[in-house]
């Protein structure tokens, strides 16, 4: 996997910390407001991540860190942040 290439945030390994390059495109429905969404608790271009750690039971809920905020995540959600790795 190249180091430099975005991916989903939900595809992050527990510890790996990211940048935030920007959001899945969406033009319309509920994906669309699931973006405006995060920008409105946060999430924005620039922004470094980390995962924490996954729920026990299917993965999810995810646990984030947000610069000094930790934020639960669904899967769905943290799939539509696009992330690069940090070394």
């Amino acid at each position: 996997m190249d180091a430099l290439a975005p991916l989903g945030l939900d595809r992050l390994g527990k510890g790996a910390v990211g940048r935030i390059t920007g959001f899945e495109e969406l033009e319309t429905g509920q994906a669309a407001g699931l973006v405006a969404k995060l920008r409105e608790i946060g999430f924005a271009e620039g922004d470094e991540v980390e995962l924490l750690g996954r729920g026990w039971l299917g993965g999810a809920p995810l646990s984030i860190r947000l610069n000094r905020t930790v934020i639960a995540l669904r899967v769905r959600e943290a799939s539509l942040i696009r992330v690069e790795l940090l070394s």
